[in-house]
């Protein structure tokens, strides 16, 4: 069985997020959302929220694909949580040249604690590309229209977190 591990904050999940997922789900067999717990950024969304939000979107995309999806939280280092999911490749998003030279790094990084372990990128579709959490956080707060970034219940969700 092959396994993929998708690791993100997801905070929140994106259509960009849903776009490598659907892909990504094409590749291997099982596809783990490495949910990835870390303090440090402050997150908007508790992990029960974000774990929530990916199952629910990638409820669809499992049954259209014959993937199985699933959600699963992590604070350790990224290639020790693909070992605990047992993850053969690790799936990474590629948005523009600067997310490259971070992903170039970790790569090797990887690379030198388990060589057994594949990274493989996938580019954002064009429409996509500008699509950051980040941003999207931003705009909402700022009362900004966000229905072009996310699905309609996530929108709800920073809609009602910012009100």
């Amino acid at each position: 069985m092959r396994i993929g591990l998708y690791p993100g904050t997801f905070d929140p999940i994106t259509l960009g997020h849903i776009d490598i997922i659907r892909r990504a789900a094409m590749l291997v067999d099982r596809l783990v959302i490495g949910v990835a717990i870390n303090r440090d950024k402050g997150p908007l969304f508790s992990l029960e929220e974000r774990v929530a939000m990916i199952e629910t979107e990638c409820a669809a995309l499992s049954a259209q694909t014959g993937t199985e999806i699933v959600a699963h939280p992590f604070e350790n280092l990224l290639i020790d949580a693909a070992r605990d999911v047992g993850a053969q490749v690790i799936v990474r998003g590629l948005r523009a040249v600067a997310d490259f030279e971070y992903e170039f790094q970790m790569v090797g990084m990887n690379r030198a604690l388990d060589d057994t372990i594949e990274t493989v990128f996938l580019m954002a579709e064009a429409r996509h590309q500008a699509i950051a959490s980040k941003l999207v956080k931003e705009i909402a707060r700022l009362d900004g229209d966000v229905s072009k970034f996310v699905t309609p219940p996530v929108r709800e969700a920073l809609v009602k977190r910012f009100s």
